[in-house]
């Protein structure tokens, strides 16, 4: 094991030097730091009580493509991030 000796350094002179370069990094890291956030999951009554819309619409809606469902087994699911961007303003 090598030994490391600073030489005319005191502890309290050490400490703060490594904050500094500790604080660049952070700050370096926190400008491109981008979290993820888990998808979102929505059922088919889910979205229909989001709407406040029947069931059957939500199969038209799928069937003309204005949602895009995702299945497991015999269970339909949506994404939250589909659905929001699937909406259109109104007005401009």
């Amino acid at each position: 094991m090598t030994q490391i000796q600073f030489v005319a350094t005191s502890p309290e002179k050490l400490k703060e030097e490594i904050m500094a370069d500790l604080k660049v990094i952070l700050h370096d890291f926190l400008k491109h730091y981008k979290p993820v956030q888990p998808h979102e999951y929505l059922t088919r009554h889910a979205v229909a009580k989001m709407f406040d819309v029947d069931i059957s619409t939500i199969n038209n809606w799928c069937k003309n493509g204005k949602l895009k469902p995702f299945g497991l087994g015999s269970r339909v699911y949506f994404l939250r991030s589909d659905i929001d961007s699937s909406l259109v303003p109104l007005y401009e």
